[in-house]
């Protein structure tokens, strides 16, 4: 599919099928994970594959969803290690940034391998440092179940071309 296609085609899914992923199709999606650029390509990301069963109650303390703990066959939590990004002259850090766009390629590849994703950020992030045990300077950024949608999607809504984009100022 062209990208334009695969762009309108993602969306947030809040139902999974259980069915399992092929070994290829989760490789590849892993692949466009580790080709994000980042800042100064310092590439201090690291991402964290869950397989849900047996794990669900561990997983119901990070984000309290059963289509984000029970339903899916794998959740993903995308960590930054923000002392090894790169900061720009005014101490503005990158590691949401590359990890942002890490997450977006990641998500972007799911939906082209037919698979389902929704972006989590509202997740307990104590919980997640404790349930992955995850080290002092690895910090948790995002997360999104990985799966077959078992729903389908709604309309999106978006602001018009023109309040969004604008030409030469703001």
């Amino acid at each position: 599919m062209d990208f334009a296609e695969l762009v309108r085609k993602r969306y947030s899914v809040r139902a999974y099928q259980s069915r399992d992923i092929p070994k290829e199709s989760l490789r590849r999606i892993l692949e466009a994970f580790i080709l994000a650029p980042t800042a100064a390509n310092r590439q201090a990301l690291g991402v964290i594959v869950i397989h849900t069963k047996g794990k669900e109650k561990e997983l119901e303390r990070i984000y309290h969803a059963d289509w984000f703990a029970k339903q899916p066959p794998l959740v993903l939590c995308v960590c930054a290690i923000p002392e090894q990004c790169w900061s720009r002259r005014d101490g503005k850090n990158y590691a949401d940034v590359d990890a942002a766009i890490a997450m977006d390629h990641l998500i972007l590849a799911a939906t082209e391998e037919g698979l389902g994703t929704c972006w989590i950020g509202a997740f307990d992030p104590g919980a997640a440092r404790e349930v992955l045990s995850l080290p002092a300077n690895v910090e948790p950024i995002a997360f999104t179940p990985l799966g077959y949608p078992a729903d389908s999607p709604k309309p999106k809504l978006r602001k018009s071309f023109e309040q969004l984009v604008h030409y030469e100022r703001w």
